[in-house]
């Protein structure tokens, strides 16, 4: 066989190596890194310092900058008043926005939910839940559940 004919069948099995490689799935642009779902302390009152040690991290996992303006992040309960929907916010690259429960002024790396109003305000199940991030077209672009007593946070 000549030189040719081998480089030849070479290229072509491994093209065909190529080709029943498994696809997988991208991941996402943006996701979800932690959900802080209990409080620290003692008790969980409700007041503003309780809410916001409940918070959801937000990575963009790119080089280029996510504008988020018109995503929201929401729980599993479908309640309307537990969606959060970024207004003008443009998440840098790499980096992570950390989304409080309570209140508090917005910065480039840490959003507030706005809620108050005792323990009725919390948005995360202390046991389980899953945190939705969709897009403003409503497609879903990640989620993070956990179902667990025995830890304060979960790392998605």
């Amino acid at each position: 066989m000549s030189v040719r004919s081998l480089l030849t069948a070479a290229l072509l099995s491994a093209s065909v190596v190529a080709v029943a490689q498994p696809a997988y799935a991208a991941a996402p642009a943006v996701k979800i890194t932690k959900i802080y779902y209990d409080s620290p302390g003692s008790p969980d009152d409700g007041g503003n310092r309780s809410l916001n040690g409940e918070y959801v991290q937000i990575r963009n996992m790119t080089k280029k900058a996510v504008n988020l303006a018109g995503w929201t992040i929401r729980d599993a309960t479908r309640r309307p008043d537990h969606v959060y929907t970024f207004g003008k916010f443009v998440l840098k690259p790499g980096k992570t926005v950390t989304l409080r429960t309570g209140k508090g002024t917005n910065t480039s790396t840490t959003r507030y939910w706005g809620r108050s109003g005792g323990t009725l305000a919390y948005i995360w199940n202390q046991v389980s839940d899953t945190a939705y991030l969709r897009n403003p077209a409503g497609k879903l672009i990640d989620s993070c559940s956990y179902n667990s007593s025995r830890q304060d946070y979960k790392i998605c």
